[in-house]
């Protein structure tokens, strides 16, 4: 279990290294647009680049979010139930949001398969949207890894990575 989890600290590592790279760069195209927007020249194509740069960006820390425990979680009912009880909520939800992720993945792959069969691009510089489509699904996966794996250490450990203290 501990190899497993050193390739998927490995993989998240590199999910949120590449969303913050693009933010980044989103930084850097936003200031461009906006100094350039002021001078009454904007940057030809930053929709484009924004638009599919935070889809990065927002996929790319999901697996890093998910690993430390950033997500929301309303906790009204915690404390009245036995610690039992509160363990087997957090299997299923690490299972449950593995498979929603797998299925963001799928959907994203065959939207993929579509947009290359049709030759989609972005609106003005024209890049092929299934890069990027290709790019989200690869990151989906690696969330739903991670939390998979979770949910195995969970269940089988009853060890709680989100509360590790490195």
């Amino acid at each position: 279990m501990l190899f497993l989890r050193k390739i998927a600290d490995g993989l998240i590592s590199l999910s949120a290294s590449a969303g913050g790279f693009c933010l980044l760069g989103l930084v850097g195209v936003i200031l461009v647009d906006v100094v350039g927007r002021a001078l009454s020249s904007p940057l030809f194509g930053s929709q484009d680049l924004i638009n599919m740069g935070m889809a990065i960006l927002v996929f790319g820390g999901m697996a890093l979010c998910d690993r430390n425990g950033g997500h929301i979680a309303v906790d009204l009912l915690e404390p009245r139930y036995p610690p039992s009880v509160n363990r087997l909520i957090d299997i299923v939800a690490a299972f449950l949001g593995a498979v929603i992720f797998v299925m963001i993945a799928y959907t994203l792959h065959e939207s993929a398969k579509l947009s290359q069969m049709l030759n989609m691009s972005t609106n003005l510089l024209r890049l092929p949207r299934a890069w990027f489509q290709w790019g989200v699904s690869v990151l989906s996966i690696i969330t739903a890894l991670g939390m998979a794996l979770r949910g195995l250490e969970l269940a089988l450990c009853s060890k709680d990575v989100r509360k590790d203290t490195r």
